[in-house]
């Protein structure tokens, strides 16, 4: 009697002798390859498609004939038929092993596939979701042999998906005897699988063999702008982002100011509250409708914040995260239902998972940003600032990991300037100042020209020119310092000192033109120096925050640095250096990583062995208070001047050759005048 037929799958490797006969599901079942089934090999969802190899293998060892899979059946042609089959593909719960054979599991087919990421850098994300499809077959009910439905629903998923011990939500058992009876006693079950301290659940019940696609969102909750990712629970694949303002700005644009609502305004928190779960059930209708999805087949939930929101999500009163010692009410992850949260947009069994935060001011979002840069497997010392109204920001290695967080306040946004605004078509986001002439050019979002090429106000005559966005004011002030406008004070000369008409006196200070269609009508676009100041503040706060890890690190220098957040996306690092908001570094190391929070939501949301890795590594992230830390005074004086008063940039000196100008003149000549004016008062 000859060997039993050898199995060979790729690209895993795995490989076994089966019996002959043995369906390729069950083979790869046996051998633990990962092959996808959501009907249980009923031949129904095709999920199971692989492409078998014929021919030589001598790295095997075999020869692959053409009878080594059972003949195409009905079931295959009626897929084929209705569906169609790529080339040389068979279902694998339809064909049987017959004979050594080499069989192909393409990408599609696998259950933990990888769903590959644009970024180079990037992890992959390996799919594994929380909530899956089941499709099962019940028992009918037997006077003989009383059960409940439920009982024998639950009995079908342990026999037929090896899920023991499912329970079920109170609003899907009241659905449930008219579904099983539509469909025959054939259903499909979409289940969340929970953890070690939840047992699987099923949130959702259809007749017969579901065939539309099941949703998350990944949802990334930020003082100013809310974004949400709508996933297929299936595929990876992103269907539609949306975003918006957060509605909470009504009640402080920056979270101390809406922690100082909170206390001075009775029912205030819940104020915020009701308008951000407001805000949320309105962004996901948009994104559903966006991504052609019906909101009640978005079943999971995966939200990311910092922690003053995190709390004001949860209907938690901020006021201790607005005193020292900034105690969390609770820094663990959270498995909640939608319905706890009023996100009545959302099925009422739909899953709300809040990654955990990792201290009083360094939130859920940084977890988010530590899950998908990972600093903790990093080889290099690497430095992530996640740049927002509330800056995080970590630094670490394989070796250890610190983090801390800095109030920068909305200025890098748009916020508190004079002609600042959130970055929208109209907005200036690109800045150049020639050094010889200090003329300016621009570009603005939604118009690829600069503002001194042939067409460009043809190019931007629907959207105008309208004001100046955040990294268009970290880049024009860069360029004033890089061109002699403005002093490393961070002073604006006059015209005299500057050479140039466009320093003009404004009050008690200099401002510089960029943009005048005041005759037009338009806007009159300046900078002026309490900007400056604003921005300094800033990235001082910024700034001090990294070198205050980097003196905990023992560090003067680290390997590279990667700009988090939607904003962090669009900085130019060299604008970024010359300003003095990261430390100095080669200009190709420092990289852009988007919005790293909002990938971190994704890949907890398609990955639910993520969750797990992020609750482990949060612990073992030290946190750094920056409020009560010494030196960060110290830091943020040196750091108010551009880009720095005592530390070195040799690598932007490298590139860049900033004037060596003073333009204090009209502080003596205040101060004389005050000197003047005390004398008068004697």
């Amino acid at each position: 009697m000859g060997k039993d037929p050898l199995v060979i799958f790729t690209p895993s490797g795995r490989r076994g002798h089966v019996a002959p006969g043995t369906p390729v599901l069950t083979a790869a079942r046996q051998l633990g390859v990962d092959l996808d089934s959501v009907c249980g090999g009923r031949g129904i969802c095709s999920r199971c498609q692989i492409t078998p190899a014929y021919g030589e293998f001598p790295k095997h060892g075999i020869t692959v004939h053409d009878d080594a899979l059972s003949e195409w059946n009905a079931v295959e042609q009626r897929y084929e038929d209705k569906r169609g089959l790529k080339p040389g593909r068979r279902l694998g719960c339809q064909a049987q092993v017959m004979g050594d054979v080499v069989i192909d599991v393409p990408p599609e087919s696998q259950v933990h596939r990888q769903v590959v990421r644009k970024r180079a850098e990037a992890r992959d994300i390996v799919m594994n979701p929380a909530v899956r499809l089941y499709y099962v077959e019940v028992a009918e009910p037997d006077m003989a042999h009383p059960s409940g439905d439920f009982e024998r629903l639950r009995s079908a998923l342990a026999e037929q998906w090896d899920l023991p011990g499912v329970h079920i939500d109170l609003p899907v058992l009241s659905d449930m005897q008219p579904i099983l009876r539509k469909g025959e006693w054939k259903v499909t079950c979409a289940v969340h699988l929970g953890d070690a301290a939840a047992p699987p659940r099923i949130m959702r019940i259809w007749p017969g063999f579901h065939e539309d696609r099941i949703f998350g969102l990944a949802v990334d909750i930020g003082s100013t702008t809310i974004a949400a990712h709508l996933c297929d629970l299936q595929s990876g694949e992103v269907v539609a982002s949306s975003g918006m303002m957060n509605p909470q700005i009504r009640f402080g644009e920056d979270l101390m100011s809406r922690v100082s609502y909170g206390m001075l305004n009775k029912g205030g928190a819940g104020e915020m509250t009701a308008a951000l779960r407001e805000g949320l059930n309105a962004l996901f209708t948009e994104v559903a409708r966006e991504g052609g999805a019906e909101t009640d087949h978005i079943l999971d939930a995966v939200f990311v914040c910092n922690p003053v929101i995190h709390h004001l999500f949860l209907g938690i009163d901020p006021v201790e995260l607005g005193q020292a010692p900034f105690a969390l009410a609770s820094a663990g992850a959270m498995n909640l239902m939608a319905r706890d949260l009023d996100l009545t947009v959302l099925p009422p069994a739909a899953r709300v998972y809040v990654l955990p935060c990792i201290a009083g001011h360094v939130g859920a979002d940084a977890a988010a940003v530590t899950l998908s840069e990972a600093p903790d497997k990093s080889e290099d010392l690497v430095l992530l600032v996640d740049v927002g109204t509330n800056a995080e920001i970590q630094l670490g290695n394989r070796t250890r990991v610190l983090a801390c967080s800095s109030p920068t306040g909305p200025a890098f946004e748009g916020a508190q300037i004079s002609s600042g605004q959130r970055a929208a078509p109209g907005a200036i986001e690109r800045v150049e100042i020639d050094p010889a002439t200090k003329e300016p050019r621009f570009k603005v979002i939604g118009c690829d020209l600069w503002s001194d090429d042939p067409g460009f106000a043809a190019a931007t005559r629907a959207s105008g020119i309208t004001g100046i966005c955040g990294s268009g004011i970290i880049e024009i002030i860069a360029e004033m310092r890089a061109a002699g406008i403005v002093d490393a004070s961070g002073l604006i000369g006059s015209a005299e000192q500057t050479g140039s008409s466009r320093c003009f006196l404004d009050g008690r200070t200099h401002s510089y033109l960029v943009w005048d269609d005041s005759a037009q009508g338009g806007p009159r676009i300046t900078v002026t120096n309490r900007d400056i100041r604003a921005i300094q503040m800033a990235k001082a706060a910024l700034f001090s925050g990294a070198r205050l890890l980097m003196d905990r690190f023992g560090v003067d220098r680290v390997d590279r640095i990667v700009l988090a957040g939607a904003f962090g996306a669009h900085i130019s690092p060299k604008h970024a250096m010359i300003l003095g908001m990261i430390p100095d570094a080669p200009l190709d190391k420092v990289t852009s990583a988007g919005n790293a929070a909002g990938t971190g939501a994704r890949i907890a949301l398609l990955n639910r062995d993520a969750r797990a890795e992020i609750e482990r590594t949060v612990h073992e992230i030290h946190k750094v208070e920056t409020a009560v830390e010494p030196r960060f005074q110290e830091h943020f004086v040196n750091a108010s001047a551009i880009p720095n008063a005592v530390e070195a940039f040799p690598e932007l000196a490298k590139i860049v050759t900033l004037p060596d100008v003073s333009f204090n003149q009209q502080d003596e000549e205040a101060g004389e005048g005050a000197h003047r004016r005390r004398r008068r008062r004697r």
